[in-house]
């Protein structure tokens, strides 16, 4: 099907005309044929990089500009719903009907906000976190939704996240039930039974625009599912590094999965050492010298890129190594601002290798020459071993291999050991169907929110109402809407029992605490713990009595677990602040592993506590262990828990002394920084680090920067002219004609300072 054929406008062609395309893959038409512009609801499930994002792309500019309503793109991750805000951005210049153009919108961020200015665009993209929370908020412009693109369904399968997924969905047909599904997944065994639950339409197939060549490597040999073989040369000891060597030899790039951060970095490492072995053996000595200069100096800016993001940390210097050398590492314990700039050089053929845990195969997309698979089994914590993983994410993993415009085909390679090994991977995973997606709602902890957040965003408001509801989700259409009952009783009596809901004969209604948790997007056992502990009188409260508070509680997610070295030291400091704490620790002797979470919870309280203190990354890299990535997580949920307490305190009678401190350390979390920064630290331009410059150089308030000089501000470290007169300006201070610096002095003082601090 050519792009020139399809009814869309002239406009929408001119995009893809300008980008290329000019005739759709198969999966692509035949998603059009299936109905999809007819507003038929619609399961694609396709290999990557089979054109999905296109298909979603199409018919979001169909509802748009023909002014069928507004459009949202639920994503199950940030870094997915950032990729695919950018590529609908390319639309953005187009013009509708009103003579307004095509606006492109993202929330991903603050749970208690229904986001009404949001109105204003056409299409929005949003994690399936953020729409649920604009449901719990009855966000008017959701009304208007006439198209939702549901990409990566088939994480309904996960546990954590697609209980929420399966709800979002659920809740948007339950408001309008004319609304549009495009559901966008990977090839999966039962999606018949996701196209049964939607209504819709279901597309399989297995066509990629690339061949992928899925095969198993054993010392020397790769054996292939299509029954081929080829050899590759044994110049180390190290699987992966052969087969990453003749990747690169051969003008390609390799992406190497390890189960672990430590062994992604450890895979990073060791082939960093190999690098200088893997120039192309094509053209003459001179032209390969000269690309290996050239290289070298595209690596070195890439390197810069690094060291001048953030603070400089034992992580980042180790990083600079490698990426010096072609290879990065990617994993959750990293910065975003580092994962981006590593992401940026690898889709731009920078960088040659990088190695990364699995969790990558389900985030953004950056596809390889070479996909290498270390080790097909992960730790499993709530089994407390490693286990083999699912065929799906072998799958998701193999998928990444190919790079369209680059490469003829993709090649997926999985380690084995010795034969029998090779004979369980061929036939385990390589030949092997992936599993069935089943719901994983039925789950006591991980509906609560949702029973609590049906009544109090006045969707139901009797059990039969409730039932209604659950019995429009995947789970009820899998099983049956009798097996979720018992559960939904159970949660009823214990928000009964917790105030947070009311009985009126048959009618249920959410109390003003159970409608604000509801609000905040929290668990209610997360609240249950917030009241109890703020009803509590401590020895004394204190900044680690908050705290430690939210570490206790679910929606602060995984706490920093300690280290067997760790044990005795926590347990020490636990005895020396028992008379802060709001939550009464377990007793060693009757829960042990009671007693070690509750230490972990210590850690991450010290943890909050130290980056309070003004405590630089690298020192709590060493202290503690915690990288930075983890701890950009905790200070998120940080954030997010002490604005719930203060939003609770006077509800739950604790208003006079908690929101005042919960409101400032919330802020105090969020910059990092000691009381005393507080006064300037709300300046644009001014992080932790300038902030301590500018407040131990005498300027303590807003006052004494707005009587400072031009001049004075500049002579500071990190402080060059055009931020100098940023803050003058914020801060009301007059600037006088002799205090301006020319361009030229701009430049130079900018230019000797970090970017950001």
């Amino acid at each position: 099907m050519k792009v020139s054929e399809l009814a869309v406008l002239q406009s929408v062609k001119d995009v893809l005309d300008g980008l290329g395309i000019k005739e759709l893959f198969p999966p692509q038409a035949d998603t059009i044929q299936a109905g999809l512009f007819e507003g038929q609801n619609i399961v694609l499930a396709s290999p990557t990089a089979s054109g999905k994002t296109l298909i979603a792309e199409l018919a979001s500019m169909k509802h748009v500009l023909e002014n069928h309503g507004k459009v949202i793109y639920l994503s199950p991750l940030r870094a997915l719903a950032s990729e695919k805000y950018e590529e609908f951005k390319k639309y953005s210049h187009i013009v509708k009907a009103d003579g307004k153009k095509v606006s492109v919108g993202i929330s991903t961020g603050d749970f208690d906000d229904a986001d009404n200015w949001m109105d204003r665009y056409d299409i929005i993209v949003t994690t399936n976190e953020k729409a649920d929370s604009l449901l719990r908020h009855r966000t008017k412009w959701l009304d208007s939704i006439s198209l939702v693109v549901a990409d990566e369904v088939h994480l309904l399968n996960e546990s954590e996240r697609g209980p929420t997924l399966e709800i979002v969905l659920a809740r948007l047909m339950q408001v309008n039930p004319c609304i549009q599904i495009l559901a966008l997944s990977a090839t999966i065994t039962n999606v018949d039974e996701i196209a049964g639950w939607l209504n819709a339409k279901y597309i399989v197939t297995e066509w990629r625009p690339i061949n992928l060549k899925e095969g198993v490597l054993l010392q020397d040999e790769i054996q292939y599912k299509d029954g081929g073989s080829r050899k590759i040369e044994q110049e180390t000891r190290f699987a992966h590094v052969n087969l990453v060597l003749d990747t690169l030899r051969n003008g390609g790039q390799a992406l190497v999965f390890s189960s672990s951060r430590r062994n992604a970095v450890s895979a990073a490492k060791t082939l960093a050492g190999y690098m200088n072995k893997a120039m192309p053996k094509t053209g003459s000595v001179l032209i390969r010298q000269s690309a290996e200069r050239a290289n070298r100096e595209v690596l070195e800016k890439e390197a810069y890129k690094i060291e001048e993001s953030g603070e400089k940390t034992q992580i980042s210097d180790e990083l600079v190594d490698m990426v010096r050398c072609g290879v990065a590492y990617h994993h959750a314990g990293l910065s975003g601002e580092h994962r981006k700039i590593i992401e940026e050089a690898f889709k731009e053929r920078k960088l040659r290798v990088l190695t990364a845990t699995p969790t990558l195969a389900w985030g953004v997309n950056l596809p390889a020459r070479t996909v290498i698979i270390q080790d097909y089994r992960r730790f499993d914590a709530g089994y407390g071993g490693n286990y083999p993983i699912p065929v799906l994410d072998y799958k998701q993993m193999a998928g990444r291999a190919g790079r369209p415009k680059y490469d003829k085909f993709g090649e997926s390679v999985v380690i084995a050991k010795t034969r029998d090994e090779a004979d369980y991977l061929m036939e385990g995973y390589v030949l092997a169907k992936t599993e069935r997606i089943w719901s994983k709602m039925a789950v006591e902890k991980i509906i609560r929110g949702h029973v609590l957040a049906t009544i109090a965003s006045d969707y139901a408001h009797c059990e039969e109402g409730l039932f209604e509801f659950f019995g429009k989700t995947f789970y009820a259409y899998q099983y049956d809407v009798k097996a979720i009952k018992s559960i939904i009783a159970k949660i009823l009596k214990y928000l009964f029992d917790e105030q947070m809901i009311s009985v009126d004969r048959r009618d249920i209604y959410a109390t003003k605490l159970g409608k604000r948790v509801s609000e905040l997007y929290i668990d209610p056992l997360s609240a249950v713990i917030m009241r109890e502990a703020l009803t509590k009188k401590p020895g004394y409260l204190t900044d680690f009595s908050l705290l430690h508070m939210i570490a206790h509680t679910p929606d602060m997610g995984p706490v920093m677990r300690p280290y067997a070295r760790e044990v005795d030291v926590l347990s020490l400091q636990l005895e020396q602040y028992k008379d802060e704490l709001l939550i009464n620790p377990p007793r060693e002797w009757e829960d042990r592993i009671g007693y070690e979470e509750f230490l972990g919870e210590i850690k991450t309280a010290m943890v909050m506590k130290s980056w309070i203190e003004e405590t630089t990354e690298d020192q709590l890299i060493k202290k503690f262990g915690v990288q930075p990535g983890d701890l950009y997580r905790v200070i998120e949920n940080a954030k997010w828990l002490l604005h719930a307490t203060h939003e609770l305190a006077p509800l739950v009678g604790a208003d006079r002394e908690i929101k005042p401190l919960s409101n400032e350390l919330e802020e105090r979390v969020s910059k990092g920084i000691k009381r005393e920064l507080l006064p300037i630290i709300h300046l644009e331009g001014i992080g932790r680090a300038r902030g301590r410059i500018i407040y131990n150089a005498g300027y303590k308030t807003a006052e004494d920067l707005k009587v400072a000089s031009l001049e004075e501000l500049t002579r500071l470290p990190l402080i060059g002219p055009r931020l100098a007169k940023k803050i003058k300006e914020q801060v009301g201070g007059t600037v006088v004609e002799k205090e301006t610096w020319n361009d030229e002095m701009d430049k130079v003082q900018e230019f000797k300072q970090k970017t950001l601090f």
